[in-house]
């Protein structure tokens, strides 16, 4: 396994770990409800283990998020960032917005990256 792929699953087993926290369950809880071990979704979160496709579903609708989310840095193809508390506590507030509000922040997002990288051209 090479780092990217190391830096993938560690931050889809953040991303994992965010969710069951809004969804105010703890690994036991979420171990129960798709018939895993807690072990094992201690190994997902930390990156350590990656589930099938039919486990990650699984953990998808027990914890009602979509699988874009976690995977949405392998599909935009981005290395992700979310080793320090500040982009931990962004994830868990964004994941508190509904819809629309989540539109926002990504159409924000993108203008704030489309005036950054004008202004470094303009260096």
């Amino acid at each position: 396994m090479n780092s990217q792929e190391q830096i993938l699953r560690k931050n889809i087993g953040k991303k994992i770990k965010l969710a069951r926290a809004k969804s105010k369950y703890t690994q036991e809880q979420l171990a129960e409800k798709i018939s895993l071990s807690p072990r094992y979704i201690s190994q997902l979160e930390r990156g350590i283990a990656f589930g099938s496709a039919t486990t990650i579903i699984n953990v998808c609708k027990a914890l009602n998020i979509n699988s874009d989310f976690l995977f949405s840095d392998l599909i935009n193809n981005k290395t992700p960032i979310l080793d320090n508390f500040t982009d931990d506590k962004f994830l868990e507030v964004y994941l508190k917005l509904n819809s629309y509000h989540k539109t926002i922040i990504s159409a924000l997002a993108n203008d704030l990256i489309k005036m950054q990288e004008t202004e470094e051209i303009e260096k």
